[in-house]
């Protein structure tokens, strides 16, 4: 039976290219069933991996009773347990991710762009469009073997949150709100993260996927720790546009915040080597507060179709 599209973003013709692909965690997780993810729980079903000497509590039937009778001595055989993913995956979708959007129909031509162009538009579409297809291709490469995935959205305050799920009713639910994901004028995360953290009870992976574009950064890493210090795989994927690396060429412009900032004319000419300095300073921020907070950092750039960004993903988490 064909599986039902319930997502303009699903393309799931384009996704069998992935079928021999997973995504898969860099270190112990908890989940609720036998599955094919290290567990960190050790007990005596999975693979080998240590001898513990005997306490007198456990059952007896863990004893290695070859090594008792070579050494002596009691070791129970200590296993690796396997179990299911849980994957939740955080969607910013502040103000500044639908840089790239072309509105039409508008009476003024509304372009919502970081700046206006007076020709011509970028061959990529917007952050937040790139990050409804990604997630979406993600949702259904972790749920195809019964891992569960779950969804938080982001501007400011945890707007939507669903915890994980792995039946196809849940899935198909889950890439429905991220359909209908809609952007909000924020420069703050952490509060929504901290809100998600006190929601999230189960270890697992935590995917966020943003473009940092945000006054409380250092915070966002702080509250990315407290994911790391309760033993949470986390997984930053930094969208980058290409027209936000380097001005525009052209005599004057129009520069529009999108987040309420306010607009500014200018030419580009007069203030180009300080944006590249400032959004190379921005870039190597991001990914030295990811690295430091025990992330794994991922540069994402919306020029790259999102089906090779994801098998190259999954291919480097495979190791």
């Amino acid at each position: 039976m064909t599986a039902r599209v319930t997502s303009r973003f699903l393309d799931l013709r384009a996704l069998t290219a992935l079928d021999h692909m997973r995504f898969t965690t860099r270190r112990r997780i908890e989940g609720t069933f036998m599955g094919t993810h290290s567990s960190r729980q050790l007990g005596g079903a999975g693979e080998f991996v240590d001898f513990r000497e005997y306490t007198g509590s456990e059952d007896l039937r863990r004893l290695d009773w070859k090594v008792l009778a070579r050494t002596g001595k009691a070791f129970v055989r200590i296993h690796e347990e396997e179990t299911n993913l849980s994957c939740t995956l955080a969607i910013d979708a502040s103000g500044s991710m639908r840089f790239g959007t072309v509105e039409r129909g508008t009476s003024k031509g509304t372009v919502p762009f970081s700046l206006r162009r007076k020709s011509g538009q970028s061959a990529a579409g917007s952050k937040i469009e790139y990050v409804q297809y990604l997630s979406t291709a993600l949702s259904h490469v972790i749920s195809r073997t019964q891992d569960q995935v779950g969804l938080a959205v982001l501007n400011g305050l945890l707007r939507e949150w669903l915890a994980p799920g792995a039946t196809a009713s849940h899935v198909e639910h889950l890439q429905q709100v991220i359909e209908t994901v809609e952007t909000r004028p924020s420069v703050r995360m952490a509060a929504g993260l901290r809100d998600l953290f006190e929601r999230c009870r189960r270890r697992g992976a935590l995917m966020l996927l943003s473009d940092f574009l945000m006054e409380d950064l250092e915070e966002v890493f702080a509250g990315l720790r407290l994911f790391r210090h309760r033993g949470w795989d986390i997984v930053v994927l930094h969208l980058v546009h290409p027209d936000e690396e380097r001005l525009p060429q052209g005599v004057a412009f129009r520069f529009e915040g999108m987040e309420d900032e306010g607009r500014v004319n200018c030419s580009p000419a007069e203030i180009a080597a300080a944006y590249r300095e400032r959004f190379a300073a921005h870039l190597a921020m991001v990914r030295q507060l990811a690295l430091a907070g025990g992330c794994d950092y991922r540069r994402v750039s919306t020029a790259i179709p999102y089906l090779q960004t994801l098998g190259g993903f999954l291919v480097e988490r495979a190791g």
